[in-house]
């Protein structure tokens, strides 16, 4: 089990303003998991930090970040007027992205990028917007659909995992798959609801997103292919 040797709250410049993300790096990194947060939620998700908390003893780097500013958030609660904003919350993760690349201890490392709900869909147009750093795309109860035309364009093998029970949300990543070139597999956990709340189920999807930073990140430098 790997040691996080390295934790801290950073600021993330976006445009003229700044996000907020929470940086974990494990004595030895293997690569590095972004974490894009979806409808409503923020780096505090419970189900995202257990799922970060998973890779961290597999030995992968995590950065969880807030999409949207403070002020955007406190608007957002109030209006929902940004959680489905997907290109304002693409370009965040962009952002990200470009923060880390100039960053020594994360420079090298391949990146996945990890999204759920609406933040699966910032996160596959960051795939394709930043195909040389990006290596690997998981969803989590993801609206990959929402990517829209950016779908054709990702590079990066995507696991999309969705609940059993999460009907509506399967056929939405059914159709999404469709129009990507990329290797994609779809991980149905049976007796899953949207937010993976049933026991067991959140374990899943932390093996299965385990297993494929492990196959798609480990020992592949940033920038390579």
């Amino acid at each position: 089990m790997a040691k996080v040797v390295d934790m801290r709250a950073v600021r993330i410049e976006v445009g003229d303003a700044f996000v907020e993300a929470d940086l974990r790096i494990p004595s030895t990194a293997s690569g590095l998991v972004v974490f894009a947060h979806g409808s409503g939620s923020s780096r505090f998700s419970e189900r995202n930090r257990r799922v970060s908390s998973f890779l961290e003893a597999r030995g992968f780097a995590t950065l969880l970040v807030d999409l949207l500013t403070r002020p955007e958030e406190s608007i957002d609660l109030r209006t929902a007027e940004y959680r489905f904003d997907i290109p304002r919350l693409a370009s965040r993760v962009i952002a990200t992205l470009d923060w880390a690349a100039q960053k020594p201890e994360l420079a090298s490392l391949a990146i996945c990028c990890f999204g759920a709900s609406t933040g699966a869909a910032a996160a596959l147009i960051a795939a394709a917007d930043r195909p040389r750093r990006v290596r690997a795309v998981v969803s989590r109860g993801g609206r990959p659909d929402l990517a829209g035309d950016v779908l054709e364009r990702v590079m990066a093998p995507t696991l999309l995992i969705v609940g059993g029970n999460d009907e509506p949300v399967i056929e939405l990543n059914r159709e999404a798959m469709k129009r990507m070139t990329a290797q994609v597999e779809l991980m149905i956990v049976p007796g899953a609801t949207h937010l993976f709340e049933e026991p067991g189920t959140l374990e899943t999807v932390c093996d299965a997103s385990a297993r494929w930073c492990e196959k798609y990140l480990a020992s592949r430098p940033a920038g390579t292919r």
